[in-house]
């Protein structure tokens, strides 16, 4: 029988991983004052979930990143 190897990208994430996205989220929106800009908000989303899919789970490195994604200067 072959064996699957499951990545971390494949695990659901947990209502603590989601806060933590959360949290990225709202301090990204407010950084860039996104409120009401619907569009923007869904790409920084899931750029965010992406970036902690891939192993960015400590918030300053995820806000870090993911506010860098989001520079439009």
């Amino acid at each position: 029988m072959i064996e699957r190897h499951i990545s971390g990208r494949d695990q659901p994430m947990t209502s603590e991983d989601l806060a933590i996205c959360q949290r990225v989220l709202d301090a990204v929106k407010a950084e860039f004052k996104l409120d009401g800009d619907e569009e923007e908000t869904a790409r920084i989303a899931a750029v965010t979930i992406e970036l902690y899919r891939q192993g960015v789970h400590n918030f300053d490195q995820l806000k870090a990143l993911v506010s860098a994604a989001g520079d439009r200067t």
